[in-house]
């Protein structure tokens, strides 16, 4: 599958640039100055939005410092996957999905590796940014388990085994997922994050045809 990407429009684009002004303010002020000493006010004063704005986009200081939820691509992208065939290639049907789902956060490796500094710093951050990813991995495991009833209706929904190998594709492919997040903050060059979604998974698929 090689979904078709969509450029947003100007609205999404300013909302899109108004969120991350919000998420990079936070964090750097968190990192010069503290977390308790850095307010709503001085967030929004260093994005250069009232705080009213603020709160239009996050209702704490603490969700602006854990960030965005991972989403997932359109309904119709995913269902594009979940019907893709019994002898489609899932891995590299679901590394599209993924790549194309991460679009938007190609222009944030300052404001990943920020949260990264900020996190270490407050460990209770990390607990509730691990939290928004197991909201994202049993969305993506449910998008998988349909895949795989597609696939094999004989089986039927409610089957232990197409349950069973639904989670293990689930939490190899976040795997990979965490490994190309990883070397994409890690890395200097420019190379976009869903190009390093899009290696990660050809890795594994390597290495998966080596111990065959």
């Amino acid at each position: 599958m090689s979904p078709q990407h969509e450029e947003p429009g100007l609205r999404e684009r300013k909302r899109l640039a108004t969120r991350r002004a919000l998420q990079r303010a936070v964090l750097t002020l968190t990192c010069d100055r503290g977390i308790e000493k850095v307010t709503v006010e001085d967030i929004s004063r260093h994005a250069d939005v009232s705080p009213r704005t603020f709160f239009n986009y996050f209702p704490s200081k603490d969700a602006a410092l854990v960030g965005d939820e991972l989403d997932l691509a359109s309904e119709e992208q995913i269902e594009g996957f979940v019907h893709g065939g019994p002898d489609g290639d899932i891995l590299a049907q679901l590394a599209a999905l993924l790549s194309e789902s991460l679009r938007n956060t190609e222009g944030d490796r300052e404001i990943h590796q920020l949260r990264r500094q900020v996190m270490k710093e407050n460990p209770y951050l990390f607990g509730m940014r691990m939290a928004t990813l197991r909201t994202f991995e049993g969305r993506l495991q449910e998008i998988i388990t349909r895949r795989f009833v597609a696939d094999h209706p004989e089986l039927g929904p409610d089957s232990v085994q197409l349950q069973q190998r639904a989670l293990l594709f689930t939490l190899v492919a976040v795997a990979s997922l965490r490994h190309a997040w990883r070397c994409w903050a890690d890395s200097d060059a420019a190379r976009p994050l869903a190009e390093h979604v899009a290696a990660s998974f050809a890795d594994l698929y390597e290495m998966t045809l080596k111990t065959r």
